[in-house]
């Protein structure tokens, strides 16, 4: 398992094209996204990679950016034309006050 740390400065871009590069491989099947912790498992359900965004949610610019994110990565999942998936909860009470 790999884990990738993003803090609120990130670039949408870049990390879009890092999240999109771990998509595309054929092992991967779901992105559970889970507020500021997204984790990738493949077939057999084992966690790949745990993606963490070490960011403040009151911050509303960082949570926008990070809304931008999972839209681009979402639509590529979708792209894929396989049997990759997600489960989306980017915005949960719990992480908002």
């Amino acid at each position: 398992m790999k884990e990738l740390l993003f803090y609120p400065d990130f670039d949408v871009d870049e990390t879009t094209r890092q999240i999109t590069e771990i998509m595309s491989k054929w092992s991967i099947q779901l992105l559970d996204i889970n507020g500021p912790t997204w984790v990738v498992y493949d077939y057999d359900m084992d966690i790949k990679y745990i993606i963490r965004f070490l960011i403040n949610f009151d911050d509303l610019e960082t949570r926008i950016k990070l809304e931008d994110l999972k839209l681009n990565v979402i639509h590529h999942i979708e792209s894929l034309r396989d049997e990759t998936t997600y489960r989306d909860n980017l915005v949960n009470s719990v992480f908002l006050d």
